[in-house]
């Protein structure tokens, strides 16, 4: 079965906008694993805007279910990530400025980049993930590079659901088909929704791990966090 992590970025970005510790973002953490999450996301961002290094630290002995830190493997991050030791690493080509995860890596033109930073997390037992665009190339690539995992950037597939889903999907399934043919794990994750998922599942269902947050804490608002997770999760079977 598909699994599903929890992004509580947003939770944290509700807690720094008044200051202070409510939302407690551990508590939400936890929480998420009592209603059903398989795993917890964080993206701690050089600016700490939502989620804090010293979140990180805290997150990680009380978590029971899969801990994966996202980011971009700049000194700081890489340094982070090899102290706290999560169960998942996933890199994303952010700039610090960047308001969102809006794009894969550049596979190919960052290869010896990305193959330094993924063996430093794969000698740490560190399963590593790419974030790639539905592209086979990049895919490729990112395999090459030692990579464990791609993350389909599945923004542009919410994006055309609503105009001709089976369009929409066709790249994705390019892409997971490659994925699979180079022995890599498969995970997906933004603006997936309780609209766009059960069909992205149906269609790809060997997927490993779906990362949500900024969804699936706006359905939470209307249908509180246990519902809206037992929502996803049947969509995921």
């Amino acid at each position: 079965m598909t699994r599903l992590s929890v992004n509580i970025n947003k939770i944290a970005t509700l807690r720094n906008a008044r200051g202070g510790d409510n939302p407690n973002v551990l508590k939400v953490a936890l929480d998420c694993e009592r209603f059903g999450a398989d795993g917890i996301t964080v993206h701690p961002r050089p600016d700490e805007r939502h989620i804090r290094r010293s979140d990180v630290f805290e997150l990680r002995p009380q978590l029971s279910t899969e801990f994966n830190i996202e980011g971009y493997p700049a000194p700081e991050f890489i340094n982070l990530v090899l102290t706290v030791k999560p169960h998942q690493v996933t890199l994303v080509p952010d700039s610090p400025v960047q308001l969102t995860s809006n794009t894969g890596w550049d596979t190919k033109t960052n290869f010896d980049f990305l193959r330094d930073v993924l063996d430093q997390f794969n000698s740490a037992n560190i399963r590593t993930s790419v974030f790639v665009n539905a592209d086979t190339e990049m895919i490729e690539y990112a395999a090459k590079a030692g990579a464990d995992r791609v993350e389909l950037y599945t923004g542009p597939y919410a994006t055309n659901y609503p105009k001709d889903r089976d369009k929409a999907i066709e790249p994705f399934l390019e892409a997971a088909q490659a994925a699979h043919k180079c022995g890599l794990g498969l995970n997906a994750g933004h603006d997936l929704s309780l609209v766009n998922l059960t069909f992205f599942h149906q269609v790809i269902p060997w997927v490993d791990e779906v990362s949500i947050g900024h969804a699936l804490i706006c359905d939470a608002l209307y249908l509180g966090l246990e519902e809206t997770i037992k929502e996803y999760k049947n969509c995921l079977r």
